[in-house]
């Protein structure tokens, strides 16, 4: 017999699911993709059902995967997009789309609870300033601008436990992702009086907090036939995707800088007490880790909101690539381009942009683009704008006191070898590319088999972990990438005014 841990990570472009042993294997995963609708400008929508329908099928195939000999899953893990919103009615039927962090519609509300708490109450509870697409954001804009629908509320779910209840019919969260919705008080890890009341959110539409780690119910029936995976297997709590990145990566304290390059982009550090970010621009959530002596029980983010859509920006819209190897490809015209791509650089607002700035409204630019600029200037100057935005974001964590001396690279952007010395050369510090693309979902796995007994999970931290050959920055690049950084930096502050008037046209609030 032979016995695994089933983890499945619903992200934002896709459902990823592995079958894990104890010893931190993968013995089989499959990826299943679904769509984000974009109805309105502006808007980012999911429909759960075709969250469901990729979960599935990645995980009957990952089952039927498995080697002919007998097996067993003995536990399934949980890993899921961050600050998207699921409502439900009393019968527990979906009242609209669910709502997911790209999303800007609340922009207007974002002001209005900033205003109410002061920035600094709010960050003094929730441990960070709010953005659109967050819950605590997303619920006020429903109340407000759809009431007859809000009226109805019952629940109020994120993607993954939104999920965790489709599997069990048990409605619970845990601090990981409950502190990415801005209704958590990040310090007592309990859903915030203050911020409910203030907001007039009923606390009873929002499901009980249990640790990580907790087993939060039992696979149904109905449920366990459509995954081909027995009814009655525990599921446990579970984290937010970036909570369970850090458990995937092996990162245990903050000598080393997790950056994930994936839709968006993450710099995360894993911290032993909480540290706030005065100025709003750094998210301060909960960790997974959950020790009993309160150390690494929370972590700092610095996010970015459009790195790999960037690329796939780049792919789709401009270079019309399709098939598996559009990206090796590209990394390959790239790799032609000297560094600084000839003079091009690239800001990757697509979606507007978090750290520093805060600001939905941020828009996109090729800054220097000329008649000489082909392809591979493209595709470096893109990379690149990723890093240095990666390198901007950085500079706030700094300021907080964070001195890494290395950085764990990880996420799809991880594979790219241009990527790595890129951001070696501009951080002046080793890469280290994280083997397991699925980070996500291999902590999910550790939380799993942590949550039956079967392992030590700060011990799974490190033994678990999958690296590949460091990559060792040439500090004469720095010298060809600090001028551009200057010229990145001051470009935000020379058009920011011009965004707001581009944005209003884009949502189509001026027009001819």
């Amino acid at each position: 017999m032979r016995e695994f841990l089933l983890a499945i990570d619903l992200g934002t472009s896709s459902s990823k699911v592995l079958a894990v042993d104890f010893d931190g294997k993968i013995a089989s995963k499959v990826e299943a993709g679904y769509p984000i609708h974009r109805p309105q400008s502006g808007y980012a929508e999911q429909d759960p059902a075709d969250w469901w329908n990729g979960v599935t099928s990645a995980v009957r195939k990952v089952v039927s995967n498995l080697s002919p000999e007998q097996h067993h899953i003995v536990a399934v893990g949980l890993s899921g997009q961050m600050h998207g919103t699921v409502l439900l009615d009393e019968s527990g039927r979906l009242l609209a789309p669910a709502v997911i962090w790209p999303d800007q519609r609340s922009q207007s509300q974002v002001k209005e609870i900033t205003t109410l708490f002061g920035l600094q109450g709010l960050i003094n509870i929730a441990g960070s300033s709010i953005f659109t697409g967050f819950q605590a954001s997303t619920v006020r804009w429903f109340q407000q601008e759809e009431p007859e629908i809000w009226s109805k509320v019952k629940s109020i779910l994120t993607p993954k436990d939104w999920l965790r209840w489709r599997l069990t019919g048990e409605k619970f969260s845990e601090p990981s992702d409950g502190s990415g919705t801005l209704l958590l008080n990040v310090h007592r890890r309990e859903w915030s009086q203050e911020i409910l009341e203030k907001l007039n959110i009923d606390a009873a539409l929002l499901p009980p907090i249990r640790g990580s780690r907790e087993i939060c119910g039992y696979l149904q029936e109905a449920p366990a036939e459509e995954l081909n995976i027995p009814a009655g297997t525990p599921v446990i709590a579970g984290a937010a995707d970036t909570a369970c990145s850090i458990l995937g990566a092996g990162i245990s304290d903050e000598k080393a800088l997790l950056i994930t390059i994936s839709s968006g982009g993450q710099l995360i550090v894993p911290i032993s007490q909480v540290i706030l970010d005065t100025s709003g621009r750094v998210h301060t959530f909960c960790s997974a880790l959950e020790r009993e002596d309160g150390r690494q029980a929370w972590y700092l983010m610095a996010a970015i909101l459009s790195a790999g859509l960037s690329l796939r920006w780049l792919r789709d819209k401009l270079l019309r690539l399709e098939g598996s190897q559009a990206y090796q490809k590209m990394t390959e015209w790239g790799a032609e381009s000297p560094a600084g791509a000839r003079g091009l650089i690239f800001l990757p607002y697509l979606s507007g942009e978090r750290t520093p700035h805060m600001d939905p409204q941020a828009r996109g630019i090729f800054l220097g683009l000329t008649s000489g600029h082909g392809r591979s200037e493209l595709i470096r100057a893109v990379m690149e704008g990723v890093a240095f935005a990666c390198y901007h974001a950085f500079s706030s964590l700094f300021d907080l006191g964070i001195r890494p001396n290395s950085i764990i690279l990880a996420g799809g952007g991880a594979r790219s070898g241009l990527w790595q010395q890129i951001f070696a050369d501009l951080f002046g510090l080793p890469v280290t590319p994280l083997m397991v693309e699925d980070q996500s979902a291999l902590g999910a796995a550790m939380l799993a088999a942590s949550g039956v007994g079967l392992i030590d999970l700060n011990e799974a931290v490190n033994r678990w972990r999958q690296y590949g050959p460091p990559v060792k920055p040439d500090n004469s690049k720095k010298e060809i990438y600090r001028p551009l950084f200057s010229i990145y930096k001051r470009a935000y502050n020379v058009h920011r005014d011009d965004f707001r008037i581009l944005s209003a046209m884009s949502n189509g609030e001026i027009s001819e």
